[in-house]
């Protein structure tokens, strides 16, 4: 069976649900990227060695930030002595060749160092490495 249509009758694509979509993707891509940007940023001045090796970071890397006061952060986020414990048995459960990265202050007192170090081998996670800034990219100023 054919239809007819009128000549009167126009045809058209109703663009507010295209312009919806494309708001919502807009909105979705921006609060993504800036989320991404937090996530690994923390406000420490990292000790300088000449002879470092750049490296990626793995998705699944744990970032373990310590501050001049030794407090702790994961991820960029400020966390307690107990919360860190639990990530730890959390991670080594999971994978125990979970990579580690420590960011420490230059500045932070050695016994926090080595309490996440001895924290880490405790759990079995040896996949350890430390954050520092070369000396030959460090900024100008």
């Amino acid at each position: 069976m054919q239809s007819r249509l009128d000549n009167s009758d126009d045809i058209a694509v109703d663009m507010a649900p295209l312009i919806d979509c494309v708001f919502l993707l807009l909105i979705f891509f921006l609060v993504a990227t800036t989320l991404k940007k937090l996530d690994r940023e923390l406000p420490v001045q990292l000790p300088e060695a000449s002879m470092a090796v750049d490296t990626k970071l793995a998705p699944d890397a744990l970032v373990i930030g310590l501050d001049v006061e030794g407090e702790l952060f994961l991820n960029a986020e400020p966390i307690t002595i107990e919360q860190f414990h639990q990530t730890l048995r959390e991670a080594a459960e999971a994978n125990p060749a979970t990579p580690i990265r420590i960011d420490a202050d230059r500045l932070t007192p050695y016994q926090a160092i080595v309490h996440v170090m001895d924290q880490c081998m405790f759990w079995d996670l040896r996949n350890i490495g430390f954050h520092i800034r070369d000396r030959e990219r460090r900024p100008k100023g």
